[in-house]
């Protein structure tokens, strides 16, 4: 069964507290991409009258919203920044639009929320479809792909029902 391939556009806001990139280190932002690859659960003889597990606007149409509203135009901040304290205190309603992570929101952390996330949204619709691989272009020379299983990767020391990005639904943040 062919696997469906698809690409949307986002920018994004980020900063790296944690000592890997000092020039990461003040807020800045990306224009990213996010492509996904997804691959059938049950790969099966296409059946010759609408020959396809699930049409592309089904496959697309959570994930794209989620990148739409949640993650498009957000701040991805590490749990302990100090900048999330301050936007909690002091512009709470802003705070919603920041994407909380486990350490810093790097391009190699987020493939692997964004597959988590993912896959829970393909898991609530059925489980037809199954997302196989993530790259996130962040620059026009910068990209990261992960393919595999992302709690393996994911930094551990939660309970993973209880993470944002394991759930179907529209969270950012626990």
């Amino acid at each position: 069964m062919p696997d469906l391939v698809f690409t949307r556009r986002f920018s994004m806001g980020h900063r790296l507290i944690h000592g890997a990139s000092e020039s990461c280190a003040l807020p800045h932002g990306h224009n990213e991409f996010v492509t996904i690859r997804l691959t059938p659960t049950h790969p099966a003889r296409l059946d010759g009258r609408g020959n396809m597990p699930v049409s592309f606007q089904r496959a697309k149409s959570t994930w794209h919203r989620f990148v739409d509203e949640k993650l498009d135009h957000a701040l991805q901040l590490a749990e302990d920044d100090p900048l999330l304290a301050w936007f909690q205190a002091n512009e709470p309603a802003r705070a919603q639009r920041i994407v909380i992570t486990p350490g810093d929101p790097t391009t190699e952390l987020m493939v692997c929320l964004m597959m988590a996330k993912l896959n829970a949204f393909l898991k609530a619709d059925g489980d037809v479809l199954r997302c196989t691989e993530v790259s996130l272009q962040e620059t026009p020379t910068n990209t990261v792909s992960f393919s595999g299983n992302p709690e393996e990767m994911i930094p551990a020391g939660r309970s993973p029902e209880s993470c944002w990005w394991n759930r179907a639904d529209m969270s950012i943040s626990d």
